[in-house]
């Protein structure tokens, strides 16, 4: 029997995580639309200081990755599960090709705006770069490989690729934590980059190690 069929209280955990990350992510960007819409239209930007300055300050760029992203990741979920895949080939195909191009814009403008304006100094703008490239170079190779007909180096970079998107909700959630422990905002976002990030690209690898193929 296949590992991954032995494993179900692993695979339960894994997902309900990934469910909950979506979720910090989405209702994250309510919020954001929330706050900055009102300025906008009303024209009075929040104080210079203030995180929000920078969406007011920008908002093509910051919804030209945070839109596509929401894409991304309301796609990304069924992609990755096998139980949607079977008997769905055409269809994993087509809304492969969604994901994969939502993906590529908002991985693109996040290292934008993560050089642009970061709110978290070189810790979030060093994160931005390293990450984004890294979830940008796994969308590609995936594509590669779906191209060649390599099903499980697909796989792989997938998963690596979905893991880094996902963390964007670790990130908020390690602030928000750090802030329980009186930690300030300012000084655990730039950081909250790294942990979320790193924490997500190993376990990418550890899953990948622990499931080399699918079943």
């Amino acid at each position: 029997m296949h590992r991954m069929a032995q494993d179900p209280a692993i695979r339960r955990a894994a997902w309900g995580f990934v469910g909950v990350c979506i979720a910090v992510v989405t209702v994250f960007a309510g919020i954001r639309l929330t706050q900055d819409i009102p300025a906008l239209v009303g024209g009075e930007l929040p104080h210079p200081d203030t995180f929000e300055r920078r969406y007011a300050e920008h908002p093509l760029l910051a919804y030209a990755h945070i839109v596509p992203g929401l894409v991304y990741l309301g796609i990304a979920p069924f992609q990755v599960s096998r139980r949607f895949r079977r008997g769905r080939l055409r269809r994993h195909r087509s809304l492969g090709r969604v994901a994969v191009t939502a993906g590529v814009v908002t991985g693109v403008f996040a290292i934008a705006v993560g050089l642009v304006f970061p709110f978290g100094g070189v810790a979030e703008a060093s994160a931005s770069l390293v990450f984004g490239l890294y979830f940008l170079a796994s969308l590609v190779l995936a594509y590669r490989a779906a191209r060649e007909r390599d099903i499980d180096r697909h796989r792989r970079w997938m998963i690596r690729a979905f893991a880094v998107g996902t963390g964007v909700g670790t990130i908020r959630m390690v602030i928000g934590l750090a802030q329980v422990f009186g930690v300030s905002f300012d000084a655990v976002f730039g950081p909250a980059f790294w942990i979320a990030f790193v924490t997500h690209a190993a376990a990418a690898e550890l899953w990948i190690t622990r499931y080399p193929t699918a079943p």
